[in-house]
């Protein structure tokens, strides 16, 4: 009686032992601090996966700990990780097309972003995407500006001379063009590169302005707003989609619901935080300018001299992507 009970004790233990060999743990990397719109993203989408109960966990390496900024998607396209809140265009020297998801004017303002996400112009860089084993869960896009250590910066000229960061390609080759300096880093490098003196002028989103702290290290913020944001760069949360493959049914179902979720969040929640950076760089004393229209269609000139050129000059099929890109109303 005693080794029967014994056996059920045991077989109890394996079959429990089994259901937890079962559950599928995901890693998920990025950059930012726990209080950015990008990390509560993929909260949302970590969150809604758990509350599905569908033997599936998302667990999240934040604050570049498991990656640099810079080197996750080849990580991610070789399988080695599962997922990433990226600047898709962090990723333009492995995908030179990606860098049309931060070209300078581009996008005209958020609902206006959320229509190129499902647009054919998309359709062509999720293929491209794909053919990295790769991905989009979370389509979403980010406005931002520019700071000026000791100088407001909203026109071409105001920059000339300057040692500036910019995010992308597409932007240094437009920053470039006006007499800029370019040093690349990521966002989360600006800080410390103001501080001891190698920017004195930068541009990135505005949360990364306000998570990053910013403010502390410039006496002028050009903001982006409802009628002009020069700067708007794709971020999505990104996925192995042979990982996503192996997935069973119910959890990848989780998956999207948990997504599609998190998407419509990351659109409204954009949306304020323009609005909410100003507030904070006001509130440390911070010079606010505005971009005039006639300084935007000045920027949109240069750029099209100079970054627009290249892009198609440099991409096989730049001239297409660029005009599936530019036939989003």
């Amino acid at each position: 009686m005693k080794l029967r009970h014994l056996t059920a004790a045991a077989a109890t233990t394996l079959l429990g032992l089994a259901s937890l060999a079962q559950a599928t743990e995901l890693r998920l990397s990025h950059q930012w601090s726990n209080q950015d719109i990008r990390h509560q993203v993929a909260q949302i989408v970590a969150d809604e996966v758990a509350a599905a109960d569908v033997d599936l966990e998302i667990k999240i390496f934040g604050s570049k700990s498991l990656f640099k900024p810079r080197e996750q998607y080849r990580p991610l396209s070789r399988g080695q990780l599962d997922m990433t809140v990226l600047p898709l265009s962090y990723a333009g020297g492995q995908q030179p097309a990606y860098n049309l998801t931060l070209m300078p004017g581009l996008v005209k303002n958020h609902d206006h972003a959320a229509r190129l996400s499902q647009s054919p112009y998309m359709e062509a860089l999720e293929e491209k995407m794909a053919d990295d084993d790769v991905m989009v869960l979370v389509h979403g896009y980010l406005a931002g500006g520019f700071v000026g250590k000791d100088k407001c910066i909203t026109a071409p000229e105001d920059i000339a001379g300057l040692q500036t960061r910019a995010a992308g390609k597409a932007f240094e080759q437009m920053l470039a063009g006006a007499d800029a300096s370019i040093t690349s880093m990521a966002s989360s490098e600006i800080y410390n590169a103001m501080q001891t003196g190698i920017l004195n002028a930068a541009n990135t989103s505005s949360s990364s302005f306000v998570s990053y702290r910013i403010y502390e290290q410039v006496s002028c913020y050009t903001p982006a707003t409802e009628d002009v944001a020069l700067w708007f760069m794709y971020q999505p949360l990104l996925m192995n989609k042979s990982t996503f493959e192996g997935l069973s049914v119910e959890q990848q179902a989780a998956l999207l619901a948990a997504a599609e979720k998190a998407e419509a969040y990351y659109l409204e929640e954009a949306k304020k935080q323009d609005a909410a950076s100003v507030e904070v760089f006001k509130n440390a004393g911070v010079e606010i300018a505005q971009m005039s229209p006639e300084d935007f269609a000045a920027w949109r000139a240069l750029a099209q001299e100079t970054s627009y050129k290249s892009f198609v000059e440099e991409v096989p099929d730049g001239q297409a992507l660029l005009d599936m890109a530019l036939a989003v109303e």
